[in-house]
């Protein structure tokens, strides 16, 4: 059976600065409405990241089939070179030569207080992608993209009986009620934090139960407190995983994700699979950024096993 993965989603690098003040001793809360502000910031990382390649990257060390597509910008040789070597394949992924590599730009201060800046670059051309070039699939995931991208992908799935993960993300805001409504009626899964769940009810007019009975599956991620999956007319409380150490939540949502679309690839339960989805979380929120976590499918299932005591 086919068990490729196609993964919808961005391509980004992620530009993290470290400021060693704190934003509050130098924006004066009365000049606001006139701020011209430099800061000092000693320390520079590039991180490699975009929700596509981190769930890409997570399904690959699973022994998953992931296909990435997406764009990228004319700053993206050493990106592409860095996935190939990885394992993942980057034929679906399209250069955008007019264009930089989504980017985005973190200042944090001495209190871990955030400014950031984004720039979508070569993502706001995901609608140029078509996943009709890359049938047949197994199942897909609608992850945050372009605006344009995200609902050509999700109607095209729709329309072409791919089975798909709606992902909104940080994209969520972007879509008004009726466009969510009809996400929700290509979709066959939809997978938010609580947060954004709350403002997918909200922006619906739907209650769980509504948006539950509309899909084969709800899931609903709740950082350290686990996870609910509502599927066919029951409840499956998923309990979080302990990590060895919190070092990093950036990309825990997209591993999580990676557990979810292996356990559909290969007909697993929804116990199963959320259970898998929290194993790959806590071991990915021990390590610094989306993709410097290294993991084997052995040592998933040991601490599968570890976890919840009985086999995977």
């Amino acid at each position: 059976m086919n068990k490729t993965s196609l993964i919808c989603g961005s391509i980004a690098f992620d530009k993290i600065m470290q400021y060693h003040g704190r934003f509050g001793e130098t924006l004066l809360a009365d000049q606001l409405h006139r701020v011209n502000v430099s800061f000092l910031v000693p320390t520079l990382r590039t991180e490699y990241g975009g929700c596509a390649v981190n769930i890409a990257y997570n399904l690959e060390m699973l022994g998953g089939d992931p296909l990435i597509m997406g764009t990228i910008g004319q700053d993206g040789g050493d990106y592409l070179e860095r996935m190939e070597k990885q394992g993942l394949a980057t034929n679906a992924i399209r250069t955008i030569d007019s264009a930089y590599t989504a980017q985005c730009f973190v200042t944090a201060d001495l209190d871990n207080n955030q400014i950031n800046a984004f720039h979508p670059g070569a993502m706001q051309h995901s609608h140029e992608n078509s996943l009709a070039d890359y049938l047949p699939l197994r199942v897909a995931i609608i992850s945050p993209d372009g605006r344009d991208g995200m609902i050509k992908h999700a109607r095209d799935c729709a329309e072409r009986g791919v089975p798909f993960i709606f992902d909104p993300g940080q994209q969520l805001p972007m879509f008004n009620g009726e466009e969510l409504l009809t996400f929700i009626e290509q979709a066959t899964y939809l997978a938010c934090n609580d947060y954004e769940f709350e403002m997918v009810m909200d922006r619906t007019g739907l209650s769980l139960q509504d948006i539950a009975a509309r899909l084969d599956a709800l899931i609903v991620t709740r950082g350290e407190h686990g996870s609910d999956i509502y599927a066919k007319g029951e409840h499956h409380k998923i309990p979080a995983v302990q990590a060895e150490q919190v070092v990093d939540p950036t990309g825990c949502g997209d591993a999580y994700r990676a557990g979810l679309l292996y356990g559909i690839a290969n007909d697993l339960d929804w116990p199963t699979t959320g259970r898998l989805a929290s194993v790959i979380g806590a071991i990915k929120i021990a390590h610094q950024g989306a993709q410097n976590h290294v993991f084997t499918a052995q040592e998933i299932v040991q601490r599968f096993e570890a976890a919840f005591g009985y086999k995977f």
